[in-house]
């Protein structure tokens, strides 16, 4: 799938929120609300507004994918659903790096699809611990 990866404008803000909420709720299965309410709430006003943000968009226009940076963290990586498999991650990590020497991210212990597109990726695992706001298990990655 060919897409074109650029920086978040806010006109992007409900076409972004709609990858994160299809794509986190996929991939946070055992996350109470995952993709709304206050999780929503909390992407559009702060994770939106603090993080540097990156899209992944198809020829047509269509936002297929999300990259939020903190620095040189991966904050958060989304991909629509129905465009994963296509490399869409795996450039958008790219042009992560293509920013930063390195990146560091944190990856629920559950989300094995994620964990395994890290370690394919390279990434190496540097800590785990309890996320404040789930209590469910963080691991934190490195490349």
């Amino acid at each position: 799938m060919e897409t074109a990866i650029r920086r978040y404008r806010p006109a992007d803000e409900d076409a972004v929120v709609e990858v994160w909420a299809l794509a986190a709720r996929v991939a946070h299965p055992f996350v109470e609300g995952e993709g709304t309410g206050e999780r929503e709430l909390q992407m559009r006003e702060v994770y939106l507004v603090q993080a540097e943000n990156w899209v992944a968009e198809t020829p047509d226009g269509q936002v297929v994918g999300l990259l939020g940076l903190l620095g040189s963290e991966i904050g958060g990586l989304f991909v629509r659903p129905s465009a994963q498999g296509f490399g869409i991650g795996r450039a958008l990590v790219e042009h992560a790096l293509s920013l930063h020497d390195a990146v560091t991210l944190d990856v629920y212990e559950l989300n094995e699809t994620a964990r395994g597109f890290y370690a394919a990726m390279g990434f190496t695992e540097q800590s785990r611990h309890p996320e404040p706001a789930t209590g469910h298990t963080l691991i934190s990655l490195r490349l």
